[in-house]
C-alpha cells in the first residue's frame, strides 16, 4: 500500500528489523552493574518515558487535525522510538549472561577484571575489561570484543602486549591486575 494513503496514526513500525542484529552477533557477557543499568533504563522507559509521551500525544490528538499536528506527528515518532528500544532491551537482558564471580586464577586476565598497563611513552592507564553492552572508554571500559581486550586476555603481570591500531602497533606492559567482588 502506498505510503500516501496509510493512515497517520497507524502503530507499526517503517521499518522492520533485521532478521540478525549487530547485538546479536555481540559477545552475551556483561557486568552485575552493566546488567542493573540495562535494566534500570528499561524500567525508565517503560515507568516514566512511555507514558509521559502517550500522555503528550492523547493531549495532541485532542486538538483535531492530526495531519499537520507537528507535536502528534513527533510523539508518535518518539513513541515508536521507545517501543523499539523496550523491545531490543527486553530480548537482549534475557540472552545475556551476566560474570558476576571472581576467577579461581587472579593472575591470570578475564572477563571483568580491571587492568592498568604502561605504554610505549611511560603513561600508565587503566581499563576494566566488560561487555559490549556497556562500554565506554570515557570511564575506563573496555568492551570484551575491542583489540586491546582481546590481547589482553589470559595475560599475566609484567606480560608485553602488542595491540593492532589503525595508526600504528604499539606494546603496553601489564603492570597490574585486580577484581572487584
Amino acid at each position: 500500500m502506498s505510503k500516501a494513503f496509510a493512515k497517520e496514526d497507524d502503530d507499526r513500525d517503517d521499518e522492520p528489523e533485521p532478521a540478525e542484529t549487530p547485538a546479536a552477533r555481540r559477545s552475551s557477557y556483561i557486568t552485575v552493574e552493566g546488567y542493573k543499568k540495562l535494566q534500570g533504563e528499561l524500567e525508565h522507559l517503560w515507568k516514566a518515558e512511555r507514558p509521559r509521551v502517550t500522555a503528550e500525544v492523547a493531549a495532541a490528538a485532542a486538538q483535531g487535525d492530526r495531519s499537520e499536528n507537528a507535536e502528534y506527528i513527533y510523539g508518535k515518532k518518539r513513541l515508536r522510538e521507545i517501543d523499539r528500544r523496550i523491545r531490543f532491551l527486553t530480548r537482549r537482558l534475557d540472552s545475556l549472561t551476566v560474570a558476576d564471580g571472581i576467577p579461581a586464577d587472579r593472575g591470570r586476565v578475564y572477563f571483568g577484571a580491571w587492568i592498568t598497563v604502561e605504554d610505549e611513552d611511560g603513561e600508565e592507564h587503566t581499563w576494566r575489561i566488560v561487555g559490549p553492552d556497556e562500554f565506554d572508554v570515557g570511564t575506563g571500559r573496555i568492551s570484551l570484543e575491542s583489540p586491546l581486550a582481546r590481547a589482553l586476555l589470559g595475560k599475566r603481570v609484567g606480560d608485553n602486549v602488542t595491540v593492532s591500531r589503525p595508526k600504528g602497533d604499539i606494546e603496553y606492559v601489564l603492570l597490574n591486575i585486580r577484581y572487584e567482588g
